[in-house]
């Protein structure tokens, strides 16, 4: 027995939809997977958590305790993305001001909760520790450093640092050049 899934295991996870070379770790959970949808060649680490309206695109690891909370929202990750270990994305937050009661046990009349999709485009790295809050579009070929919170929108190719997160510098497109060649390799 393997750590990951089998492809009859796969299928009765009950995912939405999930591509070719899917592997998912025995000790991953997954709440709502009815909704979860993966692409081809995905990788979910051990100790993941994903719940909600999911989709994840293609080449695509998710590393070792990351998480990943979508709830009555959305969460997309592009192709050719990494997220480090111990990320946290978050399409839905409570509301922390103290104008309202906060945790899934409160009655919701008394609770506020934000909910905004999270966007994350292709060939985007998140390195370990990264929060992302809700309504945050991380654009295509950013880079995001260890430990930071991500609570606005992130320029495409850029590298960015922080608590909040803030760019430093552009980042290099050569993958691009890479991500070509291998294409041509494989098709």
């Amino acid at each position: 027995m393997t750590s990951y899934y089998s492809e009859e295991e796969l299928k009765d996870l009950g995912l939405a939809e999930y591509g070719e070379d899917v592997r998912i770790s025995r000790k991953c959970s997954m709440y709502s997977s009815e909704k979860i949808k993966l692409g081809n060649h995905v990788r979910i680490d051990d100790f993941c958590i994903l719940s909600g309206n999911i989709v994840i695109h293609d080449y695509v690891h998710i590393s070792a305790y990351t998480s990943l909370f979508a709830g009555h929202s959305k969460i997309e990750v592009g192709s050719y993305c990494a997220l480090s270990s111990r990320c946290a994305v978050y399409a839905e937050s409570d509301d922390y001001s103290g104008d309202s009661m906060v945790n899934p046990l409160v009655p919701a009349q008394f609770r506020h909760i934000q909910s905004e999709e999270v966007n994350i485009g292709n060939h985007v790295i998140v390195g370990t520790g990264g929060t992302i809050l809700p309504g945050v579009s991380v654009g295509e070929g950013a880079s995001v450093g260890a430990m930071s919170l991500i609570i606005r929108d992130i320029e495409p190719w850029t590298i960015n640092v922080g608590i909040p997160c803030k760019k430093i510098k552009e980042r290099s497109r050569k993958l691009l050049e890479y991500e070509q060649e291998w294409m041509k390799e494989i098709h």
